[in-house]
């Protein structure tokens, strides 16, 4: 007999958790569809399809079970129907708590839920519906066909609150891809049509990125010290922008401001695994692998743990390397659902091929540009020793005056 469960389980998928700016996070005056830090998923790689060619197919397939044993858990009934409500507001209040939990659990198939319910409305999509799908497309980085959505919700400008919150995604994605300028122009809108600590984020985002990291940390610090007003979501949306920052300028505050974050919003997986990574590149393994326990589902906290585990030398560090390398093999022998960054680690840091990682890290880095993706490539392109990956860097770098305490390839 094999027992099927309703209790969340994230063992039948691969999650992950791709690069995610710290400025999609959600102001209290927008709607609730991006409260509580889902956009820190998102981009950031956040759960993206990425399709590659078949190469070696996954470990052959088990078929001798006990009767007891349970192979599959299935997600809540409430989450995971397939029938989708008739009234646009039922069903945008149901896709955005599927958005909400893949958040806050680094499963995808809450995406996949979602999508499938708004690909049945047979009616005219009304704004916040856009929004909902504008976010799974960025999820899925999908990013031309979610910022064609997102414009043309600012240009018709019908509905006031889901155009800030489609002019903050807007920012937020051009800020992944290294698109500074844009970015700079949506944060300035931003500012002058919801003035506070989110626009004040978003801007101090694209001034760190553009050269000025210094002045945009105290800046917005100095402005979170004299804001009495704001809600909670707005002050840990600046405080994990300063921790982004302060990391940028390898200040150990970074730690101080991602913990802040993370003792209010324990589920919030991008804070975590940067406050992981940040203990890890410090040989403070401790806290490393307490930040990583009970995360081995999500990519990129299982292979920061993955790390972690090799360096202390942990009879485990073998078992969860396997399990990792399984994901991945599978993932690829799938063609779905695999986050180009965490493999290139992987990749990079448990298996040690470095022309892997560097060919994986690179088709990462064309597609989003976080700190992190670009500190990744240059790591694997001076391990692999491909000195024009690391010029291209160097060139890109200096064309956009982005200096980062993390990349030490850099410096003269």
């Amino acid at each position: 007999m094999i027992r099927i469960t309703s209790r969340l389980s994230m063992t039948c998928l691969p999650s992950k958790t791709p690069g995610r700016s710290r400025i999609a996070r959600a102001p209290a005056a927008l709607s609730s569809a991006l409260r509580g830090g889902f956009f820190r998923l998102c981009v950031t790689g956040c759960l993206g399809l990425w399709f590659l060619p078949a190469s070696a197919g996954p470990s052959p397939i088990n078929t001798q079970f006990e009767d007891q044993q349970i192979l599959v858990t299935l997600p809540e009934p409430s989450l995971a129907t397939t029938v989708a409500p008739t009234d646009p507001e039922r069903l945008a209040d149901l896709v955005q708590a599927q958005v909400q939990r893949a958040r806050s659990t680094g499963d995808p198939r809450f995406l996949g839920y979602a999508e499938g319910l708004l690909q049945q409305w047979q009616g005219k999509p009304t704004a916040r519906l856009r929004v909902l799908q504008a976010t799974i497309d960025q999820s899925n980085h999908r990013f031309d066909a979610a910022r064609e959505q997102l414009t043309d919700i600012i240009r018709n400008g019908d509905d006031g609150r889901q155009s800030l919150q489609a002019r903050l995604m807007l920012a937020n994605i051009h800020l992944v891809q290294g698109r500074y300028g844009a970015a700079a122009d949506h944060c300035s809108q931003l500012r002058q049509q919801m003035p506070g600590l989110i626009a004040a984020s978003c801007q101090a985002q694209t001034m760190a990125r553009t050269g000025k990291p210094e002045a945009a940390y105290q800046q917005l610090q100095q402005q979170v010290s004299q804001t009495r007003n704001a809600s909670k979501t707005e002050r840990l949306w600046a405080e994990g922008t300063l921790g982004d920052i302060a990391a940028q300028l390898g200040d150990p505050a970074a730690a101080f401001h991602w913990q802040t974050v993370l003792a209010a919003d324990p589920d919030d997986l991008y804070t975590r695994a940067q406050l992981a990574d940040w203990h890890l590149n410090r040989g403070a393994l401790d806290q490393t692998l307490a930040l990583t326990k009970g995360y081995e589902s999500v990519d990129s906290l299982a292979v920061i743990r993955a790390i972690a585990l090799k360096a202390t030398g942990e009879s485990d560090a073998e078992r969860l390397a396997r399990d990792l390398e399984e994901r991945f093999q599978e993932a690829q022998w799938r063609g779905n659902l695999l986050h180009k960054r965490d493999f290139a680690r992987f990749q990079l840091d448990i298996v040690g091929n470095s022309r892997a990682a560097l060919d994986s890290a690179y088709a990462n880095w064309e597609d989003q540009r976080e700190p992190a993706d670009t500190r990744l490539l240059l790591r694997a392109a001076n391990a692999a020793g491909v000195d024009n990956r690391i010029q291209t860097l160097r060139t890109w770098l200096a064309e956009n005056n982005q200096r980062d305490a993390r990349y030490p390839e850099t410096r003269p």
